[in-house]
């Protein structure tokens, strides 16, 4: 597959087949490139429902220019463990953070939650956080309490005092607990709007059907949740 940056004309045929509602492994073998790029270009330009192929290469124009101004020392990367590339690494938190960004976290919260994701221990300190993001600690601060509320990462302190965030083995359960929840509420919702609106009326109709297909989801998210939770607790399968 060839190397080198998207072109103009490869973000015209992106935008196409996003357009027609291709996958994004079939757009990738049109323009000849990995699947993970079109998935990353999509993805931090607007997402399927508003990429646009002009507005991308702008983008991806004024981002370039920004790289070629020289960085701080922190930013160019420690070590990295376990003989890893640290440039595939880089490359790999950012398309992990596109997709969460494609599943509407905001920005600055996937930046976040990518980097515990990615570290071997799963706790970083607001300062190791912040070098490592380039970022203020005010915005540390904001996309903690973010994830926090959404069950994503929790604190803890270390045995220097020093607070840490962490995701653990636990906190993928908790997020699908705490999306449970959330739908549970839309169906507690809809159905106060079927009393409001009159029952058997085209608009409480509408209503009692969002709280059924609700209803169904969290009980299913629930009972997927609680019947898989022990997978992330487990060792993965030998290679």
């Amino acid at each position: 597959m060839p190397g080198g940056r998207l072109t103009q004309q490869d973000r015209q045929q992106i935008a196409l087949g996003v357009a027609d509602g291709l996958a994004y492994a079939e757009i990738a073998r049109r323009i000849d490139r990995p699947t993970s790029t079109v998935t990353r270009e999509v993805m931090r330009n607007g997402g399927p429902t508003a990429y646009r192929a002009e507005l991308a290469h702008r983008a991806t124009e004024r981002r370039a220019h920004r790289r070629r101004q020289p960085a701080p020392r922190e930013a160019e990367g420690a070590p990295q463990p376990h003989g890893r590339d640290a440039g595939a690494v880089r490359e790999y938190e950012e398309l992990f953070t596109t997709v969460l960004m494609g599943s509407g976290m905001p920005k600055m919260m996937a930046r976040v939650m990518a980097c515990l994701t990615l570290t071997d221990s799963g706790s970083l300190t607001a300062a190791e956080l912040a070098r490592h993001l380039q970022v203020s600690p005010a915005s540390i601060s904001k996309a903690i309490a973010f994830l926090e509320s959404q069950g994503l990462a929790r604190r803890e302190r270390d045995e220097r005092r020093r607070e840490r965030y962490v995701v653990d083995d636990d906190v993928w359960y908790q997020s699908m607990m705490a999306s449970a929840r959330a739908i549970a509420h839309l169906v507690d919702i809809a159905r106060q709007g079927v009393g409001v609106l009159g029952p058997r009326t085209p608009a409480a109709n509408r209503l009692e059907n969002i709280a059924r297909f609700a209803d169904y989801v969290a009980e299913s998210t629930v009972r997927a949740a609680e019947q898989g939770r022990e997978i992330l607790h487990s060792k993965p399968p030998a290679p």
